[in-house]
């Protein structure tokens, strides 16, 4: 099946404790349904000092978030929309923003 939200999308958060914000998609996980979305879901992970000069200490990264709790932003109206998908005529499959019926990527 295709991906409705890609690496590199902006998306924001339609539910969960970070609703409301937004980021950009920096890795998707299709075997478990989930995004990793930057700034959002962190979480602080303890390392422990790893050879000649790298230090241990308590770093935050974002955790992955399920996929249904993310919506597209649409390029258009900067609002959260669905995703469709349209043929072309050259036939390219390219992925639609339901709200305003544009086209995402070009």
């Amino acid at each position: 099946m295709a991906a409705r939200i890609r690496k590199g999308d902006k998306v924001v958060v339609i539910s969960g404790a970070d609703k409301g914000r937004q980021g950009e998609v920096l890795r998707v996980i299709p075997s478990a349904n989930r995004a990793v979305v930057q700034g959002i879901a962190m979480a602080k992970h303890h390392t422990k000092p790893k050879g000649m000069g790298e230090p241990g200490g308590i770093i935050e990264r974002e955790r992955a978030i399920d996929l249904s709790n993310v919506a597209l932003i649409d390029p258009e109206s900067g609002k959260p929309t669905r995703v469709g998908f349209r043929t072309l005529e050259d036939g390219r499959k390219v992925r639609v923003a339901r709200r305003s019926d544009s086209v995402i990527d070009g």
